[in-house]
């Protein structure tokens, strides 16, 4: 009989048979059953997905575990590891586009088990389409630069980088990708898990600056790799996307930047993100110019429910980042070892 493992491979689905009948299989496949137990967590949905979760767990394949409705991606999350805590010691939020081809859970508790600071860490994250290449959602470890904008080993904007082993380091980051996050269930409950008022895009970025605020480590570890679909909820050029990662990435500055730069920073992100919609308008893509604004005044009208960080810093602050937009642009460095 095999003991109950130490990690819960939670994946959230609300009517996503599809999904499911594509990726589950892999992840059980190469999941060992003595390291992690494969939870899917169903946000009440209304497709055939129960009727597909319960035949495999009829065969000893997962657990189901049912709610009532559907409480949306952070909040599944929340409700999900709270039921788990004290059963099991790591959780890891697997997206449901996510495919395993090998043990990729193995390498990440032992590193988890290894470094008792850490309190969350991923792997390397591959294009499920184009398995040489990196994923946009995470690539290997993702950073934030002086303005606060994300970019990872392996992805910067919209350029992700061929895979050649050139970051299969393992490195302390800023933040895991939310596509495979492992996570002391613990700590992250201590840091108040997901964020559900970002909806999507961003919140993993914004619970891996808590955890650090908290004294812990953030990690990616190469030597366990996952595929991912990626972009199955929205469009790079849809104006919803637009809209949620401008008014997420501005809140999430608010809440866990130090005193001392919250403002300088915010102010320069506003003449930033005035070029961009500028540029948008020049381009004619009215929906993103038009997202770019309601992102602001929305922060504008939200922020103030959200706590603003009021202790001073203890972390390096943001302006020894590099422009990721100079450099970027201008310098024409579209590689993340290429960066100055």
């Amino acid at each position: 009989m095999i003991n109950e493992p130490s990690t819960a491979v939670v994946i959230l689905n609300w009517n996503g048979r599809k999904l499911l009948e594509e990726f589950l299989p892999t992840v059980i496949a190469h999941t060992p059953p003595e390291a992690g137990r494969v939870i899917v967590a169903d946000n009440g949905s209304t497709d055939s997905s129960m009727a597909y979760l319960n035949d495999l767990a009829a065969n000893g394949k997962i657990e189901v575990m049912a709610f009532d409705r559907n409480y949306g991606f952070a909040e599944g999350y929340n409700k999900a590891l709270a039921q788990l805590k004290g059963r099991f010691k790591y959780a890891v939020l697997l997206n449901s586009d996510v495919a395993a081809r090998e043990d990729w859970l193995t390498p990440l508790i032992g590193f988890m088990e290894a470094n008792t600071d850490v309190a969350a860490c991923a792997p390397k994250l591959l294009s499920y389409r184009e398995p040489d290449k990196f994923e946009y959602a995470g690539a290997a470890g993702g950073f934030l630069d002086r303005h606060g904008f994300p970019y990872c080993r392996g992805r910067i904007f919209d350029t992700c980088e061929a895979d050649m082993g050139q970051y299969d380091t393992t490195a302390d980051v800023d933040w895991a990708t939310g596509a495979a996050l492992m996570t002391r269930i613990g700590t992250y409950l201590d840091a108040g898990g997901l964020d559900p008022d970002f909806f999507a895009h961003m919140e993993e970025i914004d619970l891996c600056w808590r955890m650090r605020r908290l004294g812990m480590r953030i990690a990616v570890v190469p030597g366990a790799r996952l595929f991912h679909l990626g972009g199955g909820s929205l469009p790079p050029s849809d104006p919803r996307k637009t809209y949620l990662n401008y008014r997420n990435n501005l809140i999430m500055l608010h809440k866990n930047l130090p005193p001392e730069s919250r403002r300088g920073v915010l102010l320069r992100r506003r003449l930033l993100d005035t070029v961009a919609w500028a540029m948008n308008i020049a381009t004619g893509k009215w929906g993103a110019a038009r997202a770019i604004i309601r992102a602001h005044n929305d922060f504008r009208k939200m922020r103030k429910s959200f706590p603003a960080r009021a202790d001073k810093s203890t972390e390096a602050d943001l302006a020894a980042r590099p422009d990721i937009i100079s450099q970027y642009f201008i310098k024409r460095r579209h590689t993340f070892s290429s960066l100055r």
